[in-house]
């Protein structure tokens, strides 16, 4: 089948250019109004594709991949996880998998640390005083005091491309870098980032000032933060999320935040997403945490990147060569 005769379906709305070079080269039908496909337009998808461009708003679960037609060849995900993907089922009925790695690690090192910043320091709340012109009357030796970032010590848990991103920053900014991984870094990256690293994630979150989330999620880093984990920090410490929600157990934390057992959150991820807890919502009210519709990896140029990650795996496929961002069920 020729490339202009490949019917790809795309489940979102993408940018304008990544869509535009998808017409040139396949016969891609687009989602021009971006609205979440229903599980009945999956199915209908899988059944037609040659090509599915799913992204993470989508659950391509083994339900929807069982009904796949023999064509369906290639799900090229726009997202570096592939946790919205039962991996293994596409496997088994030979259906590729790919993602885009490597495009969005500065950007969502960028927000992670911007988080890292805007607790502590107070930045949301500063910035919320200020619209309304009424409640400041002025600087005052004890207004709005946070805490320093400098000399605190981060922990990071997920010591990837992501968390060795943040780490530089986060160098820069004066705190002491510890990291928690499956094993250690190379020691001339280790010793780079003057890292610490902790084979006891225990051990780690006990100590630490300020937590970051930077793994990927998998079976086995679900509620990796797990109730009994978030009651080891001290009640003065941060947590930051910009990985996925499901890493840390949303009640657990909400709880402790409650009673003031963690001084603060900064979270882009959340469990349910798109659904938020209320009780998150209110405690984004009083201060206790900054939430942000997960926009970590929100750039254009990121976006862009991806879009073309995604067409590179489509084209390398078509041509009869191996797809360079395969993702193999003993990958996730």
């Amino acid at each position: 089948m020729s490339r202009s005769k490949t019917l790809v379906v795309v489940t979102r709305k993408l940018p304008e250019q990544v869509e535009t070079r998808m017409r040139e080269l396949f016969n891609a039908r687009l989602n021009l109004d971006d609205h979440a496909m229903t599980q009945a337009e999956l199915v209908d998808a899988v059944k037609t594709a040659d090509v599915l461009v799913p992204t993470v708003t989508d659950r391509i679960d083994a339900a929807i991949i069982n009904q796949a037609g023999p064509q369906l060849k290639l799900i090229a995900n726009f997202g570096n996880g592939v946790d919205n993907i039962d991996v293994g089922a596409a496997h088994d009925k030979g259906i590729v998998i790919t993602n885009t790695p490597n495009v969005l690690t500065e950007d969502t090192a960028d927000m992670t640390m911007a988080l890292i910043l805007a607790v502590p320091r107070r930045l949301a709340e500063g910035a919320a005083i200020l619209p309304d012109g009424e409640h400041w009357s002025g600087w005052s030796p004890t207004w709005m005091t946070g805490r320093r970032i400098s000399g605190k010590r981060l922990g990071i848990v997920g010591m990837g491309r992501i968390g060795q991103a943040v780490a530089r920053r986060a160098k820069a900014f004066g705190l002491a870098i510890h990291y928690h991984n499956r094993r250690p870094l190379p020691a001339e990256i280790e010793d780079s980032l003057e890292a610490t690293y902790w084979d006891s994630l225990d051990q780690m979150l006990a100590r630490m000032d300020i937590i970051s989330v930077n793994c990927p999620h998998t079976p086995g880093t679900y509620h990796l933060l797990s109730a009994r984990r978030l009651q080891l920090m001290r009640p003065e410490a941060y947590v930051v999320n910009t990985a996925r929600g499901e890493i840390i157990d949303e009640n657990a934390l909400l709880k402790m935040l409650e009673e003031d057992k963690l001084a603060g959150a900064g979270l882009d991820v959340f469990e349910h997403e798109p659904a938020i807890n209320p009780k998150l919502l209110k405690l984004a009210q009083t201060n206790k945490v900054v939430l942000l519709p997960h926009m970590g990896s929100a750039t254009i140029e990121g976006r862009i990147d991806m879009g073309d990650k995604v067409i590179v795996n489509i084209k390398s496929l078509l041509d009869g060569h191996a797809a360079p961002d395969r993702i193999l069920p003993s990958m996730v």
